[in-house]
C-alpha cells in the first residue's frame, strides 16, 4: 500500500497544533442522489450496523439504496437552510467560534489551526488532516462533537483516523476527546439554553407539564456488549435535571431514532410522547441533549414528527428547544474542552499555565 505523499516542508519552520472538530456527516444537497451516496458511505460502516456483511450488502444495496434516498431527500429539504445543511451550517459555526477563542492574544492564530470534518460525506475527515498537515501541524487535537460515547460513532470516527494514518509517513501526535458527557461546562451550556428558551416562552408548569430529553437510539444489544453509551445519556439526563431543579418525573429521558426491527434502548421517544399527551399532560418542552447541533433528527423528527404524535394523542402544547448550537456558553465550554485537552501541547492553554504554576510553585 503505497504512502501518501507529505506535504512539502521547510527546515525551521515552527511546528503548529490543529484542533479538527468531527461530526456525523450530511448529505451534499437535499436530493435524492445526493442522500443515496451519503447513506451507502453512512449504512456500511460496521459501526453502524453490524449484520453480516453479505446479508447487509444484499439488504442495503438491493431494498434500502433503491427506496430510502428519495423519502429522506424530502425530509432533508424540509430542514435545510440558505447556507446548507444545518448540522455543517452550524459546525461550521462553531468551528469558526472555538478557532476565534482559541487564536493568541492580538489575534495571533500562528501557533494553533483549527478545522473541521465530517465522519461521513464532506469535508472528508481524510482531507482535514491533510489540511492540518500541510500548516506543518504536527499535533492533532479531535474533538468528536458526540457528548456521549459510542462505538457507533466517536469509534468510527477513530477508525476513519486511523484509517488515514495508516497510510501517512509522518504521523501527527494525536489525542481524541472521548466524551464529554458530564463536563460541567457542558451541562452548566444545556441548562442556560434552556432557562434562555423558558426565559422567552414561560416556564412549564410542572404540575401538569414535562421536560423531555431525547437521545439518539442504538440497538440494545450494544449495551448488553458493553457499549457505555445508554449510561452516560442518562447520567448527562441526571447532571442536567438536577442543575434545572426538576426530579425525574418532571423530566423524562427516551432514545429516539429507531432503524430496523431489533429492539433498541428505551424508553421510546415517540411512544413516550404517545403515551404522555393520553395521560393529561399538557405541554411538553422536547430538548436533545446528545446533539451538538440541530439536524435532521431534531429538526425534522423532534420538532415536527414529535409536536404530531404528542397533539394527536391529547397534548395542548409541544415546545420544541433547540440545540445549543453555536450559543456563547457551548461555544465556550468547547474551548474550555479543547484548552484541557491541549495540557503539555500548547504553553498558553489556561491548562498548561496552570500545570507551570503548579510545578514552579514545588521547585
Amino acid at each position: 500500500m503505497p504512502f501518501k505523499t507529505e506535504p512539502p516542508h521547510t527546515h525551521g519552520t515552527p511546528s503548529r497544533i490543529g484542533v479538527l472538530l468531527t461530526n456525523l456527516g450530511t448529505p451534499d444537497a437535499a436530493t435524492t442522489g445526493a442522500v443515496r451516496r451519503y447513506l451507502k458511505q453512512f449504512l456500511w460502516d460496521q459501526r453502524v450496523v453490524e449484520i453480516p456483511r453479505p446479508i447487509w450488502w444484499l439488504i442495503l444495496n438491493g431494498i434500502i439504496l433503491n427506496t430510502r434516498p428519495g423519502k429522506s431527500a424530502k425530509k432533508y429539504a424540509s430542514v435545510w437552510m440558505p447556507e446548507g445543511s444545518p448540522l455543517r451550517v452550524y459546525t461550521e459555526r462553531q468551528t469558526a467560534a472555538v478557532r476565534n477563542a482559541l487564536q493568541a492574544p492580538g489575534g495571533d492564530s500562528a501557533t494553533i489551526c483549527v478545522d473541521y470534518a465530517m465522519r461521513y460525506g464532506n469535508p472528508s475527515i481524510e482531507s482535514a488532516v491533510e489540511r492540518l498537515k500541510s500548516q506543518n501541524c504536527e499535533r492533532i487535537l479531535v474533538l468528536p462533537l458526540y457528548p456521549q460515547y459510542a462505538s457507533s460513532t466517536t469509534a468510527s470516527t477513530i477508525d476513519a483516523l486511523a484509517a488515514v494514518l495508516s497510510r501517512t509517513r509522518n504521523v501527527p501526535g494525536l489525542r481524541v476527546v472521548r466524551s464529554f458527557h458530564d463536563h460541567p461546562r457542558y451541562i452548566e451550556a444545556l441548562a442556560q439554553n434552556i432557562e434562555a428558551h423558558w426565559a422567552r416562552i414561560g416556564r412549564p408548569d410542572f404540575t401538569t407539564d414535562r421536560l423531555l430529553m431525547t437521545f439518539h437510539g442504538v440497538p440494545q444489544f450494544h449495551l448488553d456488549q458493553g457499549d457505555p453509551y445508554h449510561c452516560q445519556c442518562h447520567k448527562t439526563a441526571r447532571l442536567l435535571r438536577e442543575r434545572l431543579g426538576l426530579n425525574a418525573e418532571q423530566a423524562v429521558t427516551t432514545f429516539q431514532s429507531r432503524f430496523g426491527r431489533a429492539e433498541w434502548l428505551k424508553p421510546y421517544t415517540d411512544a413516550t410522547l404517545k403515551a404522555l399527551g393520553g395521560s393529561g399532560v399538557q405541554r411538553i418542552d422536547v430538548v436533545c441533549p446528545g446533539f451538538a447541533a440541530d439536524c435532521l433528527e431534531t429538526l425534522e423528527e423532534i420538532a415536527d414528527e414529535g409536536r404530531e404524535t404528542f397533539l394527536h394523542a391529547g397534548g395542548k402544547t409541544y415546545n420544541y428547544l433547540p440545540v445549543a448550537n453555536d450559543s456563547a456558553t457551548f461555544i465556550e465550554a468547547l474551548v474550555q474542552i479543547v484548552n484541557e485537552n491541549l495540557l503539555g501541547w500548547h504553553p498558553c492553554s489556561p491548562a498548561s499555565a496552570e500545570l507551570a504554576r503548579a510545578m514552579g510553585a514545588r521547585q
